[in-house]
Protein backbone atom coordinates (compact mmCIF):
# COMPACT_ATOMS: atom_id res chain seq x y z
CA UNK A 1 0.00 0.00 0.00
CA UNK A 2 1.22 3.52 -0.65
CA UNK A 3 2.15 5.67 2.31
CA UNK A 4 2.83 9.36 1.70
CA UNK A 5 3.80 8.54 -1.91
CA UNK A 6 6.18 5.72 -0.86
CA UNK A 7 5.64 2.04 -1.51
CA UNK A 8 5.56 -0.10 1.62
CA UNK A 9 7.17 -3.50 1.10
CA UNK A 10 5.95 -6.71 2.69
CA UNK A 11 7.30 -7.13 6.21
CA UNK A 12 7.92 -3.41 6.66
CA UNK A 13 6.18 -1.02 9.06
CA UNK A 14 6.19 2.72 8.48
CA UNK A 15 7.56 4.60 11.48
CA UNK A 16 5.92 7.94 12.14
CA UNK A 17 7.62 10.98 13.65
CA UNK A 18 10.32 13.17 12.13
CA UNK A 19 8.24 14.39 9.20
CA UNK A 20 11.08 14.66 6.67
CA UNK A 21 12.23 11.11 5.80
CA UNK A 22 10.30 7.97 4.92
CA UNK A 23 11.47 5.50 7.59
CA UNK A 24 10.37 1.89 7.98
CA UNK A 25 11.02 -0.93 10.39
CA UNK A 26 11.93 -4.34 9.00
CA UNK A 27 12.32 -6.90 11.76
CA UNK A 28 15.04 -5.70 14.14
CA UNK A 29 16.29 -3.07 11.72
CA UNK A 30 15.29 0.38 10.49
CA UNK A 31 15.60 1.38 6.83
CA UNK A 32 16.08 5.05 6.00
CA UNK A 33 16.99 7.04 2.88
CA UNK A 34 20.74 7.36 2.42
CA UNK A 35 22.51 10.53 1.34
CA UNK A 36 26.01 11.80 0.54
CA UNK A 37 26.56 12.18 4.32
CA UNK A 38 25.72 8.53 5.11
CA UNK A 39 29.30 7.15 4.88
CA UNK A 40 30.53 9.75 7.39
CA UNK A 41 27.59 9.07 9.71
CA UNK A 42 28.17 5.31 9.56
CA UNK A 43 31.87 5.82 10.33
CA UNK A 44 30.80 7.88 13.35
CA UNK A 45 28.34 5.22 14.54
CA UNK A 46 31.01 2.55 14.27
CA UNK A 47 33.39 4.74 16.27
CA UNK A 48 30.76 5.23 18.98
CA UNK A 49 30.27 1.47 19.25
CA UNK A 50 34.03 0.94 19.51
CA UNK A 51 34.16 3.51 22.31
CA UNK A 52 31.47 1.59 24.21
CA UNK A 53 28.74 4.21 23.76
CA UNK A 54 25.44 2.35 23.55
CA UNK A 55 23.19 5.39 23.17
CA UNK A 56 23.13 5.22 19.36
CA UNK A 57 22.01 2.56 16.86
CA UNK A 58 24.51 0.30 15.16
CA UNK A 59 24.76 0.60 11.37
CA UNK A 60 24.73 -2.29 8.89
CA UNK A 61 25.51 -0.65 5.55
CA UNK A 62 22.94 -0.33 2.77
CA UNK A 63 20.20 -2.68 1.59
CA UNK A 64 19.35 -3.70 -1.98
CA UNK A 65 17.21 -0.57 -2.37
CA UNK A 66 20.12 1.68 -1.36
CA UNK A 67 18.64 2.53 2.03
CA UNK A 68 20.79 2.67 5.14
CA UNK A 69 20.23 -0.19 7.58
CA UNK A 70 20.36 0.53 11.31
CA UNK A 71 19.41 -1.29 14.49
CA UNK A 72 15.87 -0.72 15.66
CA UNK A 73 16.21 0.74 19.16
CA UNK A 74 13.30 -0.49 21.33
CA UNK A 75 11.42 2.17 23.24
CA UNK A 76 9.43 5.26 22.36
CA UNK A 77 10.19 8.75 21.12
CA UNK A 78 8.26 11.76 22.39
CA UNK A 79 6.62 13.87 19.70
CA UNK A 80 4.44 16.93 20.08
CA UNK A 81 2.29 17.52 22.05
CA UNK A 82 4.70 16.12 24.62
CA UNK A 83 3.46 13.57 27.15
CA UNK A 84 3.74 14.58 30.79
CA UNK A 85 6.59 12.22 31.57
CA UNK A 86 8.78 13.89 28.90
CA UNK A 87 8.50 17.25 30.69
CA UNK A 88 9.98 16.22 34.03
CA UNK A 89 13.22 17.49 35.55
CA UNK A 90 14.44 13.89 35.67
CA UNK A 91 14.17 13.50 31.90
CA UNK A 92 15.77 16.91 31.35
CA UNK A 93 18.88 16.11 33.39
CA UNK A 94 19.17 12.56 32.08
CA UNK A 95 19.17 13.83 28.48
CA UNK A 96 21.89 16.34 29.37
CA UNK A 97 24.06 13.56 30.80
CA UNK A 98 23.42 11.34 27.77
CA UNK A 99 24.43 14.20 25.48
CA UNK A 100 27.63 14.75 27.46
CA UNK A 101 28.43 11.03 27.22
CA UNK A 102 27.80 11.15 23.47
CA UNK A 103 30.07 14.14 22.99
CA UNK A 104 32.84 12.53 25.02
CA UNK A 105 32.51 9.35 22.95
CA UNK A 106 33.10 11.34 19.73
CA UNK A 107 36.58 12.32 20.97
CA UNK A 108 39.27 10.95 18.71
CA UNK A 109 36.92 10.30 15.81
CA UNK A 110 38.81 10.49 12.54
CA UNK A 111 36.37 11.29 9.77
CA UNK A 112 37.04 9.75 6.35
CA UNK A 113 39.22 12.04 4.19
CA UNK A 114 36.34 12.52 1.73
CA UNK A 115 33.70 12.96 4.46
CA UNK A 116 30.56 14.84 3.47
CA UNK A 117 28.28 16.17 6.20
CA UNK A 118 24.66 17.26 5.91
CA UNK A 119 25.61 20.59 7.49
CA UNK A 120 29.05 22.18 7.06
CA UNK A 121 31.41 21.90 10.04
CA UNK A 122 31.22 24.74 12.56
CA UNK A 123 34.39 26.04 14.19
CA UNK A 124 35.78 25.31 16.68
CA UNK A 125 35.12 21.66 15.90
CA UNK A 126 35.40 20.29 19.44
CA UNK A 127 33.03 17.33 19.02
CA UNK A 128 30.78 15.71 16.45
CA UNK A 129 27.45 17.40 17.02
CA UNK A 130 24.34 15.26 16.62
CA UNK A 131 22.69 18.26 15.02
CA UNK A 132 19.07 17.59 16.01
CA UNK A 133 18.88 16.51 19.66
CA UNK A 134 15.16 16.70 20.37
CA UNK A 135 12.45 14.67 22.05
CA UNK A 136 11.49 13.12 18.70
CA UNK A 137 15.08 11.94 18.13
CA UNK A 138 15.51 10.42 21.57
CA UNK A 139 14.42 6.91 22.54
CA UNK A 140 12.99 6.48 26.02
CA UNK A 141 12.32 3.39 28.12
CA UNK A 142 10.35 3.59 31.34
CA UNK A 143 10.44 7.36 31.01
CA UNK A 144 14.23 7.62 30.75
CA UNK A 145 16.37 8.44 27.69
CA UNK A 146 18.50 5.56 26.46
CA UNK A 147 19.60 6.58 22.95
CA UNK A 148 19.66 9.25 20.28
CA UNK A 149 18.53 8.39 16.76
CA UNK A 150 18.56 10.06 13.32
CA UNK A 151 22.19 11.11 12.98
CA UNK A 152 21.74 12.50 9.44
CA UNK A 153 22.55 16.04 10.57
CA UNK A 154 25.68 15.09 12.54
CA UNK A 155 28.64 17.37 11.82
CA UNK A 156 31.77 18.67 13.56
CA UNK A 157 31.23 21.70 15.76
CA UNK A 158 31.56 23.24 19.23
CA UNK A 159 29.72 21.35 21.96
CA UNK A 160 27.60 24.42 22.81
CA UNK A 161 26.21 24.31 19.23
CA UNK A 162 24.58 20.98 20.15
CA UNK A 163 23.84 21.80 23.78
CA UNK A 164 22.01 25.04 22.93
CA UNK A 165 19.64 23.31 20.53
CA UNK A 166 19.05 20.40 22.89
CA UNK A 167 18.22 22.89 25.65
CA UNK A 168 15.87 24.71 23.29
CA UNK A 169 13.98 21.47 22.70
CA UNK A 170 14.03 19.94 26.17
CA UNK A 171 13.76 22.90 28.57
CA UNK A 172 12.04 24.09 26.32
CA UNK A 173 13.19 27.63 25.51
CA UNK A 174 10.53 29.54 23.65
CA UNK A 175 7.64 31.95 23.60
CA UNK A 176 5.43 31.09 26.61
CA UNK A 177 2.37 31.43 24.36
CA UNK A 178 3.43 28.33 22.41
CA UNK A 179 2.22 24.84 23.25
CA UNK A 180 4.40 22.99 25.78
CA UNK A 181 6.17 26.26 26.69
CA UNK A 182 6.74 27.45 30.26
CA UNK A 183 7.01 30.88 31.92
CA UNK A 184 10.38 32.58 31.56
CA UNK A 185 11.24 32.01 35.23
CA UNK A 186 10.68 28.28 34.88
CA UNK A 187 12.73 28.22 31.69
CA UNK A 188 15.59 29.86 33.58
CA UNK A 189 15.39 27.27 36.36
CA UNK A 190 15.31 24.31 33.98
CA UNK A 191 18.05 25.72 31.77
CA UNK A 192 20.34 25.85 34.81
CA UNK A 193 19.47 22.22 35.61
CA UNK A 194 20.32 21.18 32.07
CA UNK A 195 23.64 23.03 32.00
CA UNK A 196 24.64 21.66 35.42
CA UNK A 197 23.75 18.09 34.47
CA UNK A 198 25.79 18.37 31.27
CA UNK A 199 28.71 19.95 33.11
CA UNK A 200 28.85 22.98 30.85
CA UNK A 201 31.84 25.29 31.24
CA UNK A 202 31.68 29.00 32.10
CA UNK A 203 32.40 30.29 28.61
CA UNK A 204 29.86 27.91 27.11
CA UNK A 205 27.21 29.03 29.60
CA UNK A 206 27.69 32.65 28.55
CA UNK A 207 27.45 31.61 24.90
CA UNK A 208 24.43 29.31 25.22
CA UNK A 209 21.53 31.72 24.71
CA UNK A 210 23.00 33.60 21.72
CA UNK A 211 23.97 30.22 20.28
CA UNK A 212 20.39 28.99 20.64
CA UNK A 213 19.22 32.06 18.71
CA UNK A 214 21.84 31.38 16.03
CA UNK A 215 20.75 27.75 15.79
CA UNK A 216 17.12 28.75 15.26
CA UNK A 217 18.09 31.34 12.67
CA UNK A 218 20.13 28.66 10.91
CA UNK A 219 17.13 26.32 11.03
CA UNK A 220 14.75 28.90 9.50
CA UNK A 221 17.20 29.68 6.69
CA UNK A 222 17.69 25.97 6.03
CA UNK A 223 13.94 25.35 5.87
CA UNK A 224 13.49 28.09 3.27
CA UNK A 225 16.50 26.94 1.24
CA UNK A 226 15.20 23.37 1.13
CA UNK A 227 11.66 24.48 0.30
CA UNK A 228 12.97 26.70 -2.52
CA UNK A 229 14.89 23.67 -3.85
CA UNK A 230 11.62 21.74 -4.13
CA UNK A 231 11.67 19.77 -0.87
CA UNK A 232 7.97 19.18 -0.17
CA UNK A 233 8.50 18.24 3.49
CA UNK A 234 10.13 21.55 4.31
CA UNK A 235 7.61 23.43 2.18
CA UNK A 236 4.87 21.83 4.29
CA UNK A 237 6.63 22.92 7.49
CA UNK A 238 6.68 26.51 6.26
CA UNK A 239 3.05 26.31 5.14
CA UNK A 240 1.96 25.32 8.65
CA UNK A 241 3.93 28.20 10.15
CA UNK A 242 6.98 26.49 11.64
CA UNK A 243 9.27 29.31 10.51
CA UNK A 244 7.07 31.90 12.23
CA UNK A 245 7.10 29.75 15.36
CA UNK A 246 10.91 29.69 15.41
CA UNK A 247 11.18 33.42 14.73
CA UNK A 248 8.90 34.11 17.70
CA UNK A 249 11.18 31.94 19.83
CA UNK A 250 14.24 33.85 18.60
CA UNK A 251 12.57 37.08 19.72
CA UNK A 252 11.72 35.52 23.08
CA UNK A 253 15.34 34.47 23.62
CA UNK A 254 16.54 37.96 22.70
CA UNK A 255 14.15 39.53 25.22
CA UNK A 256 15.10 37.17 28.04
CA UNK A 257 18.80 36.62 27.31
CA UNK A 258 19.98 38.59 30.39
CA UNK A 259 18.01 36.60 32.96
CA UNK A 260 18.62 33.27 31.24
CA UNK A 261 22.35 33.95 31.15
CA UNK A 262 22.40 35.03 34.79
CA UNK A 263 20.63 31.78 35.68
CA UNK A 264 23.30 29.85 33.80
CA UNK A 265 26.24 31.68 35.34
CA UNK A 266 25.34 31.46 39.00
CA UNK A 267 22.93 34.12 40.29
CA UNK A 268 19.81 32.05 39.81
CA UNK A 269 17.71 33.99 42.31
CA UNK A 270 18.32 37.22 40.41
CA UNK A 271 17.32 35.57 37.15
CA UNK A 272 14.07 34.34 38.64
CA UNK A 273 13.28 37.77 40.11
CA UNK A 274 13.81 39.50 36.77
CA UNK A 275 11.80 36.90 34.89
CA UNK A 276 8.90 37.13 37.33
CA UNK A 277 8.77 40.93 37.57
CA UNK A 278 9.82 41.84 34.07
CA UNK A 279 12.24 44.34 35.57
CA UNK A 280 15.02 45.63 33.39
CA UNK A 281 18.54 45.55 34.80
CA UNK A 282 21.75 47.00 33.45
CA UNK A 283 23.99 44.46 35.16
CA UNK A 284 26.20 42.49 32.83
CA UNK A 285 25.05 38.94 32.06
CA UNK A 286 28.72 37.99 32.35
CA UNK A 287 28.80 39.00 36.01
CA UNK A 288 28.15 36.59 38.84
CA UNK A 289 28.12 39.42 41.37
Amino acid sequence: MPSGGHAVRAGEEVLTGGGVNHVVRAGDTVRRPAGPWTPAVHALLRHLRERGFTGAPRCHGLDAQGREVLDFVPGEAADYPLPGWAKTDGVLTAVARLLRDYHEATAGFAAPPDAVWYFPPVEPAEVICHGDVATYNCVFRAGRPVAFIDFDTAHPGPRVWDVAYAAYRFVPLGDPDHADARPAAEQARRLRLFADAYGLGDDERRALVPTARARLDHLVRHMHERAAAGDRAFAAHIARGDDRHYRADIEHLARHEPELTVALTGALTVALTVALTGAVTCRSPRSDR
